[in-house]
């Protein structure tokens, strides 16, 4: 169950197109940090969509390593300021690499803690936590698919 889940997280970030056709790494490869960092009416942006995405995935891992959940929901779009390409290109390498290393602690998971509670009852299961954020991945993996289409056209 764990190497299903990793595969299926690693899909929709890395390299997967069986769900959506698509994941992040292959939409987010020709978009420049202009393209990035336009407000389209008041959506956000694709810098801040994969801030938000990279800052909930470094959160859990950061809990995967130290036992502490510390990310809040109201932080989770507070991006730093995204001034050249290199900011963006370190951004999406950021993206990448918690990715993986998210991928790999699901893959390191017993059945038995895939079933437990994940930080604190209310939270729900680690199963039920680690399907949250492939689904939440792909919720905004749509966005900035939409997103392209409009600032393309």
């Amino acid at each position: 169950m764990n190497q299903l889940l990793a595969n299926r997280f690693r899909e929709v970030i890395l390299h997967g197109t069986w769900i959506a056709n698509t994941n992040w790494e292959m939409e987010l490869s020709n978009v420049n940090f202009q393209m990035a960092t336009i407000k389209y009416l008041s959506l956000n942006s694709i810098a801040d969509l994969t801030y938000h995405i990279t800052y909930y995935i470094k959160g859990i891992n950061h809990f995967f390593k130290t036992g502490n959940l510390e990310i809040k929901d109201n932080l989770s779009f507070n991006r730093p300021e995204i001034l050249s390409e290199t900011d963006w290109q370190l951004l999406k390498t950021e993206l990448f690499n918690q990715a993986e290393l998210f991928a790999q602690h699901i893959e390191s998971l017993s059945k038995e803690t895939l079933e437990s509670d994940f930080f604190d009852p209310k939270y729900g299961t680690y199963l039920r936590n680690i399907e949250g954020q492939i689904e939440h991945s792909y919720y905004h993996l749509g966005q900035i698919v939409i997103l392209k289409k409009l600032l393309n056209s």
